[in-house]
């Protein structure tokens, strides 16, 4: 997987959001400069994945779990996964 660029948000799906998404990776522009920052809920909204963020989805930042509203910096990395069931 490639790394993100200083002015982009590299964006991952997992599993079934992949599936049904289509695509695994994509890099998003992000102005430094912009007042308000996007967040995961926005760009969840601007890629029109699947589902319901609110109810099955966590949201990773940088390899750490975070706020849907969290604000996004340029070079940020944004995972969305699925619940994950397993044994």
């Amino acid at each position: 997987m490639a790394e993100p660029c200083a002015g982009e948000i590299r964006i991952l799906l997992f599993a079934g959001l992949c599936e049904q998404a289509g695509w695994a990776e994509q890099q998003w522009p992000a102005n430094p400069n912009d007042d308000a920052r996007l967040t995961p809920r926005q760009l969840w909204l601007k890629l029109q994945l699947p589902g319901d963020l609110d109810q099955a989805v966590r949201v990773s930042i940088n390899r750490q779990f975070a706020d849907a509203d969290t604000p996004l910096q340029p070079g940020d990395e944004l995972a969305f996964l699925p619940p994950i069931s397993g044994g």
